[in-house]
């Protein structure tokens, strides 16, 4: 399928490895130009080396609100603006109710929630004025199904979920879509980091499998397509049938 993404200007945050890679990775292979963003310059280059394209790197911890938005802004200087933004940033700390403290909340928030909303910010406005433009963010299945253990994840990432839906309605005729992608078990840094032995966790996916983080990349990249263009205001799971709930 033709996705129409030829000569389409991209920032891809979290984009040093992972799903923030596989999103890059895919949009390159479809004609875009890519800003993969992420803190570390020596692990961009190792990533920027994975792929063929047209590709650019810039540091900058999205947790920091002004370097979300000033993310934006040199990108649009790099490149000559935005029209894809696919929103990534690691997860919190792992912990529960009783485990957490109050003021680790913050930093979640800043990470999971307004870093988006900051990007978004500095974005969204030039994709209404030109009439065309994709926002995707990477958010996670305990949206839709919160996980034991994660209690910061699932309320930054639960909060950004409305902020998307919300942002979705205000600017779909304007040509910009708005939708989430909630991954499950991905083969990625983060699942070793919670998990001694991912493979394990595999048996409770019902495909068997974890997740490719290329074939991640893929769907993202979808979702930036002109066949996408009625597709907005979504949160689809890529979890390998591990929710249960109906919606």
């Amino acid at each position: 399928m033709e996705l129409g993404l030829q000569g389409r200007r991209a920032l891809v945050t979290g984009a040093s490895s992972g799903l923030g890679l596989g999103c890059a990775r895919a949009l390159a292979a479809e004609g875009a130009t890519v800003v993969l963003a992420a803190r570390s310059q020596e692990r961009l280059d190792s990533a920027a080396a994975t792929i063929a394209g047209d590709v650019h790197t810039l540091v900058a911890d999205v947790a920091d609100m002004e370097q979300a938005q000033s993310l934006v802004e040199r990108a649009q200087e790099l490149i000559g603006g935005i029209d894809i933004l696919v929103a990534n940033a690691g997860g919190p700390p792992a912990g529960n109710f009783a485990s957490t403290a109050l003021d680790a909340y913050l930093p979640a928030l800043h990470l999971n929630l307004l870093s988006t909303v900051a990007m978004c910010t500095a974005a969204v406005p030039a994709m209404c004025e030109r009439g065309w433009g994709r926002v995707v963010a990477i958010t996670s299945m305990s949206v839709r199904e919160p996980i034991p253990h994660l209690i910061l994840s699932n309320t930054a990432r639960a909060g950004l979920t409305g902020f998307l839906k919300t942002l979705a309605g205000e600017v779909a005729s304007k040509g910009v879509t708005v939708n989430s992608i909630q991954p499950g078990l991905h083969l990625t840094d983060r699942l070793a980091a919670l998990y001694a032995d991912p493979a394990t966790v595999a048996a409770g996916v019902p495909t068997g499998t974890l997740g490719d983080p290329d074939d991640f990349g893929r769907i993202a990249a979808f979702l930036c397509s002109d066949s996408a263009r009625f597709l907005t205001g979504t949160a689809i799971p890529v979890d390998g049938g591990a929710c249960h709930g109906l919606q």
